[in-house]
């Protein structure tokens, strides 16, 4: 078995087996990729840990950091591992390796008035794909959702956003969550289902479409939101998970409840939502900083 053949069958199997999503078995993909680059005319059964060691080197060395990294010793350890269970290799040579630690960064949120000048009415060029982006905006800055979650969305969401003010989104791990829809959301969402029909194409399920009328791409509302943020004058790069980390910033200020709002963005751990009480901590600081007495400089 060729070792593209050895992914191929290994993938497959995950994405039979485990019920991966395609943008999980994707990732894996173009990590198992890097391992393959790098072993180059090495056989796989020939890898020991020193040759491992030194392609994770040289991946830091690009610029791929830690997290990046932890992600793709894993499948490849996972992938070892596969070809160990049938005799393909003697030893997997990325058991005890780890990646180079890199400082954890905190999210960039939007501050309140920043989020209220990105969704003001806005002027479009073309007002169909304009209530089109607002209604994706305000759903990201309403509900928390993530890029993927939000493409995914069909249009059979509409009728608990109007009934229940409520919609259910299929995140990480094929986990399902319940997440509130805020009003303005609902109000840009009636608004561009009433020109949906004008962009999508005949029988097309997707709540969001681009200009060919299919699912619109991940990529395509990346650029909207830079462009909307560009045209207003915001003095940050904006992207669709600072409008999920304002949200969660935003909400963590006002409630203070952390469980709350790790269940809203569906993670697994509160260690991954307790990022968020730094952002709320450093809102804390500069309000201490600007209204206390003992703390303006003189």
């Amino acid at each position: 078995m060729t070792p593209a053949a050895a992914v191929d069958a290994w993938l497959a199997e995950l994405s039979d087996q485990r019920r991966l999503s395609p943008h999980t078995v994707s990732n894996y993909r173009r990590d198992l990729g890097k391992l393959l680059a790098a072993a180059g005319e090495t056989p796989l059964a020939g890898l020991l840990v020193h040759h491992i060691r030194r392609f994770v080197a040289q991946l830091h060395g690009q610029g791929l950091g830690g997290r990046s990294l932890a992600r793709t010793l894993s499948a490849w350890r996972g992938f070892f591992g596969w070809l160990g269970e049938r005799g393909l290799v003697k030893a997997n040579p990325c058991d005890g390796i780890r990646p180079p630690k890199s400082p954890r960064l905190l999210p960039k949120a939007l501050s309140v008035d920043e989020t209220a000048r990105l969704l003001a009415p806005f002027e479009d060029d073309d007002p169909v794909q304009g209530a089109r982006d607002l209604a994706m905006f305000e759903l990201f800055y309403s509900s928390g959702l993530r890029l993927a979650e939000l493409v995914s969305l069909d249009c059979e969401v509409l009728d608990s956003v109007a009934h229940e003010g409520e919609i259910r989104v299929l995140g990480k791990r094929s986990k399902l969550r319940l997440v509130p829809v805020g009003r303005q959301a609902r109000e840009a969402l009636v608004a561009w289902a009433a020109l949906r029909e004008q962009l999508a194409r005949p029988g097309e399920k997707a709540l969001f479409v681009g200009q060919r009328g299919g699912r619109i791409s991940p990529r395509l509302v990346e650029a909207r939101l830079a462009r909307r943020a560009v045209l207003l004058g915001l003095p940050t790069h904006v992207h669709p998970h600072m409008l999920r980390h304002s949200f969660a910033s935003h909400v963590l200020q006002s409630s203070g409840d952390l469980r709350a709002v790790q269940e809203m963005l569906g993670h697994a751990s509160i260690a991954s939502t307790q990022v968020y009480t730094h952002l709320d901590f450093q809102h804390l600081a500069k309000v201490y900083d600007s209204a206390h007495p003992r703390a303006k400089a003189k």
